[in-house]
């Protein structure tokens, strides 16, 4: 490893601890004003200039990460999942910086902040090693189309952060009917989500500390393009106890956990994607991870999370909550539409000699920019506004996240690299 990308590698632990130290001050400045003895508004603003200084040099942090290691690695730092999550991740505090000027709302940084952390935590599961590139995206219009449509997704995300905030904020506790009740459930399930991400990785982290390995063989057939089967032999490694085995796989090797000797299920054979049985695998931890996190988060608290939360935003105006989501949206919008289509059409037929394949992550992008047209689309010339805009701003985001995340685990495409 060289000098710079040591640097490199410095400056984004860094930039981790920074946001880790700003997402604190965010939460002092929300939920300790009840215990302040200064004015909640003066305690707020003083801990919210804190938190968003430390979130400013924590970007300036991140931004020497990145070009450190572009100079390092001899290419732009986009070219693999690593790469692309942390770029992300930077992406999203940029438009985060961007929106917070605009609107001041100190929320929006405790909301924010721990996203970009798990995504952070999330891109630290993946091999952090400098690869060289492959042809097809040993061009410039990847520079450009990459890092313009993880903009315009970062854009989303600030959106859906305020949506959800604004969720929190309206949902009423007291109700009993059927439609309050629909709607605690559903925006405690949303914390839900991401408490698994969270799970996910204490779970992955948790046994890569203990140096857990499982190790399979698996033969797979493929039709070449005269139409003739070649089997292929691969050995896929787990770090995770395997729930889940490849699909038409042997044991090589595998350390026994809690009872557990050999795999219970073999992955079925549509899952084609990369390592889809270890991908699977991962996937039933993490919900096993996630709903035990839960679980203690509810018996520590003794309610549903988002009565926990909703307290500290009752001095927030909802309709300030719903523009601020609604402007994060309409600014990302464009910039996405640029870079995962318009641009990745130009390098789609410079890399591959064709504009538009129906590669499954081309259609996914496609329909994140459907979803989000029908959002603008309802939000202006129907006036859904209120939880409704609010829902579908989270829900745009979670396709966003499936296209980034959940297409490699299923489907394999052309751009399967970015999930090894």
């Amino acid at each position: 490893m060289n000098d710079w990308l040591i640097f490199s590698s410095n400056a984004f632990i860094t930039a981790f601890a920074l946001y880790c130290a700003s997402f604190i001050a965010y939460a002092i400045a929300v939920a300790g004003k009840r215990w302040s003895n200064r004015e909640p508004a003066a305690h707020t603003a003083r801990w919210g200039r804190i938190a968003f200084i430390t979130a400013l040099l924590g970007w300036a942090a991140h931004l020497t990460f990145f070009f450190t290691r572009w100079i390092g690695g001899g290419h732009i730092p986009t070219s693999n999942m690593y790469e692309f999550m942390t770029f992300l991740a930077m992406a999203i505090m940029f438009a985060f910086i961007v929106v917070y000027l605009i609107y001041r709302n100190t929320l929006l940084g405790a909301f924010t902040l721990p996203l970009v952390i798990i995504i952070i935590a999330y891109a630290s599961v993946f091999p952090s090693q400098v690869q060289p590139l492959i042809p097809a995206l040993n061009y410039v219009w990847l520079k450009i189309h990459v890092t313009t449509a993880a903009l315009g997704e970062a854009f989303f995300a600030v959106g859906f952060a305020a949506a959800l905030i604004q969720l929190i904020r309206v949902v009423d506790l007291t109700t009993t009917d059927k439609a309050g009740v629909r709607a605690r459930r559903w925006t405690e399930f949303c914390l839900v989500i991401i408490i698994i991400i969270i799970g996910f990785l204490a779970a992955v982290f948790i046994f890569r500390g203990a140096g857990y390995h499982a190790e399979f063989r698996q033969e797979s057939v493929l039709i070449d393009q005269q139409g003739q089967a070649q089997t292929s032999v691969k050995e896929v490694k787990y770090g995770l106890p395997p729930i889940v085995k490849p699909y038409n796989s042997d044991v090589i090797s595998m350390q026994p956990f809690m009872g557990l000797q050999q795999p219970l299920f073999e992955a079925p054979s549509w899952m084609n994607g990369v390592n889809a049985g270890r991908k699977l695998n991962t996937v039933i931890w993490s919900v096993i991870s996630g709903l035990v996190l839960y679980g203690l988060m509810r018996l520590i608290a003794r309610k549903p999370l988002v009565a926990v939360i909703h307290p500290h935003l009752t001095d927030i105006d909802p309709d300030d909550l719903e523009e601020i989501s609604y402007r994060a949206i309409a600014i990302g919008f464009p910039i996405f539409t640029l870079g995962a289509l318009i641009f990745a059409m130009i390098w789609a037929e410079i890399a591959w000699s064709r504009f538009w394949g129906w590669d499954p992550k081309e259609v996914w992008a496609l329909v994140t920019f459907l979803f989000y047209s029908v959002y603008l689309h309802l939000r202006l010339s129907r006036g859904w506004q209120g939880t409704r805009s609010a829902w579908l701003a989270v829900i745009g985001f979670l396709v966003v996240m499936f296209t980034l995340i959940g297409v490699n685990l299923v489907i394999a495409g052309l751009h399967s690299y970015a999930g090894v």
